[in-house]
Formats: structure tokens, C-alpha cells, sequence
């Protein structure tokens, strides 16, 4: 395992990869950061939602009674601590307490009471209720009219845009359960399954960290325009950020002694809605003397693609792009179909959350599915495995 590596464009992209392999049960590794729920801005925007949920949980509220800044410094929270022991209650019902006080300087009351009144409206509309929000969209909402958001779009810091990013694919991570509480258990699952023993584990990386380190089989997933190359870089440096894009690239490909496996999803969810997605501009570059196609490019058909390149050759011309319309003639590389994967209806799976049950229908990648506790639930086919493998 420690030989082989995803190395991905952006650092959001590892979040799906780690859920997987904690499923699978396969050990792995990230490599030059923390894993996806261990991030700051996760921890801060988890803390957020926790509260929402559960308000007597002390550690969330403390991590985010004064971010972003509110005046609300540590002799507040001090205050709060000692009002919370005096009354044996949370910190919660302390500060909803203490705003009705002259305890604290106008300033900071005020600040903690706009706070306590934010989270009030967010927990109504959490609820069951016909005023419910789905709980993807009051995650956005509390981000937002917390000022967390804009905290993260006034930082100049490079991290920045990583960071707003990462929350983007909480919120999508958020619309795969069917509320809010189910979210923050399976993270809680999520973050107990994070210890691994042993050296030899699957490597996870971006292209920047992947710099001067080499694997025997690399993959590259995510190779779709305004990902690879990414358009932010593109926007604000044109051609000198495309470039770079393509150094990048090269980058990827020769980290692999073997092997690099490249892929690009036809279709891809943003912002809970799924939206076509275009090869990138780099799998044209890709030699095609060096390359194997092991299924038919979701550029023409549809569905999912990979190419395997055997070389460290990159940026000839005439790649993908000449083979549109007899990829065999042109290229005379090898075309496999690739095996269809997936479930069928009647299939006993496993969910680590709920269980064992048995599917019963399929809608694309989504699967409605009747645990044999849990009861009837739909959920994504990349969460549940089958139970012989289990």
C-alpha cells in the first residue's frame, strides 16, 4: 500500500477518498496536512453545527463563541465558565443567562446576544417543522450570517481559498444524510476510525506536496476543467496560472516509477446540484503512444474515464483530442471496457452506520436501501459495500 498514492489537485478532493478507505477498512495517509474533519475551518464550521444541534455541548460553544472576533474575549468566556459552575449548566444556557444581566459591558452583550439570537433562529429551523430548512442549507446559512464566510473571503492568507473550498465540500458531504443529526454522528464515527497502525498505508497528497516524492502506481483523480487546471488560477494569473497548472501536471505524472492512472467524472454534484463536467485541457497533452485506455472517455459516451500512462512523456500535442472520432486508428492504443461496478436490486450491503439491509432500488449512484435496524434509508453507493466483503 505505501506504494501506491492519489495525489490530488485541490485539498478538498481528499475527503471522499478518506471516507472510502475508512469503510474498506484500507489504512492511508495524508501527507502535508491534516485529514479533511481534523482542518480548522471543519473543526470551527463542525463546532457551529454541534451547537445548532446539541447547545450544551461545551467544547463546541467555546471554540466558536468568539470566531469570528465578536469582543467576546477570554474574560467573557471566564464569565461564562464561572456562571455555568455556579448554576451547574452549559455555557449555552450561561450566556443566554448573562445577556439578561448588566454583568457584562454593553459592547460584548450585545455581541453574545446577537450571537445567542442567531442560534435560536438556526435551531428552529432545524427541526421537523414546515419552517425547516434542509440541514445542508443552514449549514450555509450559519456559516454565512455568523461571519465565518466572510472572515475566510477577507483573509489574504494563501490558505484561504483552500479553506472556503473545504466548506463547499462539507456542505456537500452534508447532503449525502437525511439530517443533520446523522451527519454528525457518522463524523464522530468518522473521526474514531482516524488511528492507524503500521507503516504500510495508502499516501494521500496534492500536487504541491507531491514534490520530490515518487511511487510506484500513482493516481490522478479530478483531471476536468476549472478543476485541473483550476480556474481560480487561471482567473487571476491567465496565462502565467495556466502554466503553472501545467508544470503541475508533469508534476503528477512523474511522481509514479510504474504507472499513472488519470481520471475525470462526466458528471460532478456542486452545491448539491450535478452538473456536467469537461475533460481537462492536459488529457489532450497526454502522449498517446504511452497510453492505455481502460474505458471509453466520458467525453463521448458518458460515465467515468481512466487512462493509464506508462511514461513520463508529457505535453505532445494531438492527444485525446485527434482520437474523437476512431480512437483505435488513430492512437492504436489498447481500448478496454471497463467492468460495470455498482449494485443490484435484492443485494444484501453494508452501511457503517446503519448496518446491514438489502437494496431495494437503484436511482444512478443513489441507493434506496431497507436496513434490516435502521430501517428505509437512500443513500450513496460509494457508503455501503457489499456484505460478503464485509
Amino acid at each position: 500500500l505505501q506504494d501506491l498514492a492519489i495525489l490530488v489537485r485541490a485539498g478538498f478532493q481528499t475527503r471522499e477518498f478518506e471516507e472510502r478507505f475508512l469503510t474498506l477498512g484500507i489504512p492511508y495517509r495524508v501527507i502535508g496536512g491534516p485529514r479533511f474533519y481534523e482542518r480548522m475551518e471543519i473543526r470551527d464550521a463542525m463546532a457551529y453545527l454541534r451547537v445548532i444541534h446539541q447547545p450544551d455541548d461545551d467544547l463546541a460553544f467555546e471554540r466558536i463563541v468568539n470566531k469570528p472576533k465578536r469582543t467576546i474575549g477570554d474574560a467573557t468566556v471566564q464569565v461564562l465558565h464561572a456562571v455555568a459552575r455556579a448554576g451547574g449548566t452549559s455555557l449555552y444556557r450561561a450566556a443566554a443567562e448573562i445577556v439578561t444581566t448588566d454583568e457584562l459591558k454593553p459592547r460584548t452583550r450585545t455581541s453574545l446576544a446577537n450571537l445567542m439570537a442567531d442560534f435560536a433562529r438556526w435551531r428552529a429551523l432545524s427541526g421537523e417543522g414546515p419552517a425547516a430548512l434542509p440541514h445542508s442549507e443552514l449549514a450555509e446559512m450559519a456559516l454565512d450570517e455568523s461571519g465565518y464566510t466572510e472572515m475566510l473571503m477577507n483573509d489574504k492568507s494563501p490558505e484561504a481559498p483552500g479553506r472556503l473550498e473545504n466548506l463547499k465540500e462539507l456542505v456537500t458531504a452534508m447532503e449525502e444524510f437525511e439530517n443533520l443529526g446523522g451527519f454528525l454522528e457518522h463524523v464522530s464515527l468518522v473521526m474514531e476510525n482516524t488511528e492507524n497502525a503500521g507503516a504500510d498505508m495508502v499516501n494521500i497528497m496534492t500536487l504541491h506536496g507531491a514534490k520530490g516524492l515518487e511511487f510506484g502506481t500513482v493516481f490522478l483523480p479530478g483531471w476536468e476543467e476549472g478543476l485541473f487546471p483550476h480556474q481560480r488560477n487561471m482567473d487571476e494569473n491567465g496565462a502565467a496560472g495556466l502554466e503553472e497548472e501545467r508544470r503541475l501536471a508533469y508534476v503528477g505524472l512523474t511522481r509514479a516509477k510504474r504507472s499513472a492512472i488519470v481520471s475525470f467524472a462526466a458528471n460532478r454534484r456542486i452545491h448539491g446540484q450535478w452538473q456536467s463536467a469537461i475533460p481537462s485541457r492536459f488529457v489532450d497533452e497526454l502522449p498517446p503512444e504511452h497510453l492505455l485506455i481502460e474505458s471509453e472517455p466520458g467525453i463521448y459516451e458518458g460515465g467515468d474515464a481512466l487512462s493509464q500512462s506508462r511514461s513520463s512523456g508529457f505535453g505532445s500535442r494531438g492527444g485525446w483530442s485527434g482520437r474523437r472520432s476512431d480512437p483505435l486508428i488513430e492512437t492504436g492504443a489498447t481500448l478496454i471496457e471497463a467492468d460495470p461496478v455498482g449494485f443490484a436490486i435484492g443485494e444484501r450491503v453494508f452501511h457503517q452506520k446503519f448496518g446491514y439491509g438489502r437494496v431495494t432500488s437503484i436511482d444512478r449512484n443513489k441507493l434506496a436501501i431497507s436496513f434490516d435496524k435502521a430501517g428505509d434509508k437512500k443513500v450513496l453507493d460509494s457508503f455501503v459495500v457489499a456484505a460478503d466483503a464485509v
